[in-house]
Protein backbone atom coordinates (compact mmCIF):
# COMPACT_ATOMS: atom_id res chain seq x y z
CA UNK A 1 0.00 0.00 0.00
CA UNK A 2 1.22 3.56 -0.63
CA UNK A 3 1.17 5.75 1.91
CA UNK A 4 0.75 8.58 0.41
CA UNK A 5 2.98 10.43 2.35
CA UNK A 6 6.23 11.13 -0.03
CA UNK A 7 7.71 14.63 0.76
CA UNK A 8 5.54 14.81 3.85
CA UNK A 9 8.20 16.26 6.79
CA UNK A 10 8.25 14.25 10.00
CA UNK A 11 9.85 15.13 12.99
CA UNK A 12 10.29 11.86 15.12
CA UNK A 13 11.37 12.41 19.25
CA UNK A 14 14.13 10.46 21.20
CA UNK A 15 14.52 8.47 17.75
CA UNK A 16 18.39 7.45 18.12
CA UNK A 17 17.49 3.90 18.89
CA UNK A 18 14.46 1.73 20.19
CA UNK A 19 10.72 2.81 19.42
CA UNK A 20 11.30 6.17 17.96
CA UNK A 21 14.29 4.94 15.68
CA UNK A 22 11.68 1.88 14.63
CA UNK A 23 9.24 4.66 13.76
CA UNK A 24 11.76 7.44 11.90
CA UNK A 25 12.76 4.68 9.90
CA UNK A 26 9.45 3.10 9.05
CA UNK A 27 8.17 7.14 7.56
CA UNK A 28 11.63 7.17 5.81
CA UNK A 29 10.71 4.04 3.85
CA UNK A 30 7.15 5.67 2.68
CA UNK A 31 9.03 8.35 1.17
CA UNK A 32 9.24 10.70 4.43
CA UNK A 33 11.58 13.29 4.87
CA UNK A 34 12.45 12.99 8.64
CA UNK A 35 14.00 14.83 11.36
CA UNK A 36 15.50 12.87 14.14
CA UNK A 37 16.44 13.66 17.76
CA UNK A 38 18.13 12.65 20.73
CA UNK A 39 20.80 14.36 23.28
CA UNK A 40 23.57 12.06 22.16
CA UNK A 41 25.18 13.37 18.93
CA UNK A 42 27.44 10.64 17.96
CA UNK A 43 24.38 8.21 18.80
CA UNK A 44 21.99 10.21 16.62
CA UNK A 45 24.36 10.71 13.36
CA UNK A 46 24.56 6.93 13.39
CA UNK A 47 20.83 6.25 13.52
CA UNK A 48 20.53 8.71 10.94
CA UNK A 49 23.01 7.27 8.66
CA UNK A 50 21.51 3.85 9.67
CA UNK A 51 18.06 5.06 7.99
CA UNK A 52 19.86 6.54 5.29
CA UNK A 53 21.53 3.32 4.24
CA UNK A 54 18.08 1.68 4.53
CA UNK A 55 15.89 4.06 2.85
CA UNK A 56 17.57 6.58 1.10
CA UNK A 57 15.43 8.81 2.53
CA UNK A 58 16.49 12.71 3.56
CA UNK A 59 17.68 12.38 7.28
CA UNK A 60 18.37 15.43 9.99
CA UNK A 61 19.84 14.40 13.16
CA UNK A 62 18.86 17.27 15.86
CA UNK A 63 20.20 17.16 19.00
CA UNK A 64 18.47 18.77 22.17
CA UNK A 65 16.71 17.26 25.17
CA UNK A 66 13.03 17.43 24.72
CA UNK A 67 12.72 17.94 28.62
CA UNK A 68 14.07 21.57 27.89
CA UNK A 69 12.09 24.73 26.42
CA UNK A 70 15.89 25.19 24.67
CA UNK A 71 15.90 21.64 23.19
CA UNK A 72 12.43 21.74 21.64
CA UNK A 73 13.12 24.99 20.17
CA UNK A 74 15.88 23.40 18.28
CA UNK A 75 14.02 20.91 16.99
CA UNK A 76 11.55 23.40 15.63
CA UNK A 77 13.60 25.95 13.92
CA UNK A 78 15.11 22.38 12.00
CA UNK A 79 11.74 21.87 11.15
CA UNK A 80 9.32 24.60 11.67
CA UNK A 81 5.82 23.09 9.89
CA UNK A 82 6.07 19.39 9.98
CA UNK A 83 2.99 17.49 8.57
CA UNK A 84 4.01 14.55 11.19
CA UNK A 85 4.52 14.74 14.58
CA UNK A 86 5.56 11.71 16.73
CA UNK A 87 6.21 12.02 19.81
CA UNK A 88 8.44 9.81 22.25
CA UNK A 89 10.83 10.27 25.57
CA UNK A 90 12.39 8.00 28.07
CA UNK A 91 9.68 6.95 30.93
CA UNK A 92 10.44 7.56 34.45
CA UNK A 93 11.94 5.27 37.24
CA UNK A 94 9.36 3.22 38.53
CA UNK A 95 8.46 2.80 42.34
CA UNK A 96 5.47 2.44 44.12
CA UNK A 97 4.46 6.01 45.73
CA UNK A 98 6.26 5.28 49.38
CA UNK A 99 9.22 5.77 47.82
CA UNK A 100 9.24 8.57 45.21
CA UNK A 101 9.62 12.06 46.07
CA UNK A 102 8.03 15.50 44.41
CA UNK A 103 10.69 15.77 42.47
CA UNK A 104 10.43 12.16 40.58
CA UNK A 105 6.74 13.56 39.66
CA UNK A 106 7.25 16.68 38.51
CA UNK A 107 9.92 14.76 36.05
CA UNK A 108 7.68 12.67 35.00
CA UNK A 109 5.03 15.16 34.02
CA UNK A 110 7.73 16.93 32.62
CA UNK A 111 8.72 14.38 29.97
CA UNK A 112 5.54 12.29 29.42
CA UNK A 113 2.95 15.26 29.18
CA UNK A 114 4.13 18.44 29.54
CA UNK A 115 6.55 18.59 27.08
CA UNK A 116 5.17 16.70 23.96
CA UNK A 117 2.06 18.83 25.19
CA UNK A 118 4.55 21.69 24.12
CA UNK A 119 5.62 20.18 20.77
CA UNK A 120 1.78 19.59 19.56
CA UNK A 121 0.80 23.27 20.83
CA UNK A 122 3.35 24.64 18.11
CA UNK A 123 2.88 22.52 15.50
CA UNK A 124 -0.86 21.76 15.61
CA UNK A 125 -1.90 25.41 14.44
CA UNK A 126 0.09 24.93 10.73
CA UNK A 127 -1.26 21.27 10.11
CA UNK A 128 -4.66 22.74 10.21
CA UNK A 129 -3.99 25.74 8.52
CA UNK A 130 -2.52 22.98 5.95
CA UNK A 131 -5.17 20.56 6.19
CA UNK A 132 -3.17 17.84 6.71
CA UNK A 133 -1.64 16.87 10.02
CA UNK A 134 -0.50 13.51 12.10
CA UNK A 135 0.04 13.41 15.52
CA UNK A 136 0.97 10.17 17.12
CA UNK A 137 1.71 9.86 20.71
CA UNK A 138 4.07 6.79 21.67
CA UNK A 139 2.81 6.24 25.68
CA UNK A 140 2.62 2.83 27.18
CA UNK A 141 0.31 -0.04 27.70
CA UNK A 142 0.59 0.24 31.50
CA UNK A 143 -1.75 2.83 30.81
CA UNK A 144 -4.51 0.27 30.49
CA UNK A 145 -2.57 -2.56 32.67
CA UNK A 146 -1.08 -0.82 34.99
CA UNK A 147 1.68 -2.46 37.69
CA UNK A 148 2.09 -1.77 40.97
CA UNK A 149 5.47 0.12 40.54
CA UNK A 150 4.72 2.34 37.55
CA UNK A 151 2.75 4.60 39.09
CA UNK A 152 4.77 7.95 37.96
CA UNK A 153 4.61 6.69 33.66
CA UNK A 154 0.46 5.55 33.82
CA UNK A 155 -0.50 9.03 35.59
CA UNK A 156 2.12 11.41 32.82
CA UNK A 157 0.97 9.20 29.81
CA UNK A 158 -2.57 8.67 31.39
CA UNK A 159 -2.62 13.06 31.21
CA UNK A 160 -1.07 13.16 28.06
CA UNK A 161 -3.24 10.86 26.64
CA UNK A 162 -6.63 13.18 28.18
CA UNK A 163 -5.57 16.30 26.91
CA UNK A 164 -4.64 14.48 22.83
CA UNK A 165 -8.35 13.21 23.02
CA UNK A 166 -10.06 16.55 23.91
CA UNK A 167 -7.37 17.90 21.45
CA UNK A 168 -8.46 15.71 18.75
CA UNK A 169 -12.17 17.03 18.61
CA UNK A 170 -11.14 20.39 17.37
CA UNK A 171 -8.56 19.43 14.45
CA UNK A 172 -10.04 16.39 12.89
CA UNK A 173 -12.14 18.35 10.97
CA UNK A 174 -9.09 19.95 9.14
CA UNK A 175 -7.48 16.99 8.63
CA UNK A 176 -5.21 16.50 11.37
CA UNK A 177 -5.90 13.54 13.28
CA UNK A 178 -3.99 12.59 16.90
CA UNK A 179 -4.11 8.97 18.17
CA UNK A 180 -1.48 7.17 20.42
CA UNK A 181 0.82 4.13 20.42
CA UNK A 182 0.67 2.23 23.34
CA UNK A 183 3.46 -0.78 23.39
CA UNK A 184 3.84 -3.93 25.50
CA UNK A 185 7.31 -5.55 25.83
CA UNK A 186 9.42 -4.79 22.47
CA UNK A 187 13.13 -5.83 21.86
CA UNK A 188 14.62 -2.19 23.16
CA UNK A 189 16.97 -1.47 25.17
CA UNK A 190 14.63 -0.26 28.10
CA UNK A 191 13.26 -4.45 27.88
CA UNK A 192 16.79 -5.45 28.19
CA UNK A 193 17.59 -3.74 31.46
CA UNK A 194 14.59 -5.33 32.97
CA UNK A 195 15.34 -8.81 31.36
CA UNK A 196 19.08 -7.85 32.90
CA UNK A 197 17.58 -7.61 36.43
CA UNK A 198 15.55 -10.58 36.65
CA UNK A 199 19.10 -12.11 35.59
CA UNK A 200 20.63 -10.82 38.78
CA UNK A 201 17.96 -11.31 41.17
CA UNK A 202 16.73 -14.91 40.03
CA UNK A 203 19.84 -16.29 38.48
CA UNK A 204 18.53 -16.96 35.32
CA UNK A 205 20.03 -16.62 31.71
CA UNK A 206 19.64 -13.59 29.28
CA UNK A 207 17.49 -16.01 27.53
CA UNK A 208 15.02 -17.73 30.40
CA UNK A 209 14.78 -13.78 31.30
CA UNK A 210 13.25 -12.82 27.69
CA UNK A 211 11.24 -16.15 27.58
CA UNK A 212 9.73 -14.78 31.01
CA UNK A 213 8.50 -11.58 29.86
CA UNK A 214 7.72 -13.03 26.28
CA UNK A 215 5.23 -15.54 27.77
CA UNK A 216 3.41 -12.99 29.55
CA UNK A 217 1.34 -12.57 26.17
CA UNK A 218 -0.66 -14.66 24.58
CA UNK A 219 1.56 -14.31 21.39
CA UNK A 220 4.27 -15.77 23.06
CA UNK A 221 7.14 -13.47 22.10
CA UNK A 222 8.50 -10.04 22.51
CA UNK A 223 7.86 -7.42 20.16
CA UNK A 224 10.13 -6.75 17.21
CA UNK A 225 10.89 -2.58 16.75
CA UNK A 226 9.99 -2.89 13.08
CA UNK A 227 6.48 -4.11 13.73
CA UNK A 228 5.73 -1.16 16.09
CA UNK A 229 7.18 1.27 13.56
CA UNK A 230 4.94 -0.28 10.91
CA UNK A 231 2.05 0.56 13.00
CA UNK A 232 3.41 4.24 13.27
CA UNK A 233 3.77 4.49 9.90
CA UNK A 234 0.35 3.27 9.22
CA UNK A 235 -1.51 6.03 11.40
CA UNK A 236 0.48 8.85 9.90
CA UNK A 237 -1.05 7.72 6.23
CA UNK A 238 -3.05 9.68 3.83
CA UNK A 239 -5.82 7.02 4.17
CA UNK A 240 -5.55 7.37 8.01
CA UNK A 241 -7.67 10.53 8.11
CA UNK A 242 -10.92 8.86 9.73
CA UNK A 243 -8.79 7.40 12.59
CA UNK A 244 -8.41 9.92 15.46
CA UNK A 245 -8.73 10.00 19.43
CA UNK A 246 -7.72 6.31 19.47
CA UNK A 247 -5.13 4.27 21.61
CA UNK A 248 -3.83 1.37 19.49
CA UNK A 249 -2.24 -0.87 22.42
CA UNK A 250 0.49 -3.31 20.62
CA UNK A 251 1.32 -6.14 23.39
CA UNK A 252 0.97 -9.42 21.65
CA UNK A 253 -2.78 -9.59 22.60
CA UNK A 254 -2.57 -9.12 26.39
CA UNK A 255 -4.28 -6.82 26.89
CA UNK A 256 -7.97 -8.11 28.19
CA UNK A 257 -10.49 -5.87 28.25
CA UNK A 258 -13.05 -5.90 25.35
CA UNK A 259 -12.36 -1.56 25.20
Amino acid sequence: MDLGITGRKAVVCASSKGLGLACATSLAREGAQVWINGRDASRLDAAAARIHAETGAKVTPVVGDLNTADGRAALLAACPDPDILVNNNHGPRPGKLDVLEEADFLAALQANMLSPLALIKAVVGGMRTRRFGRIVNITSAQVLMPQADMGLSVSARAGLMAMAKVLQFDCVADNVTVNNLLPGPFDTDRLAGLAQRYVQEDGITLDEAYARIGARGPAGRIGQPGEFGDACAFLCAAQAGYISGQCLTLDGGAYRGLF
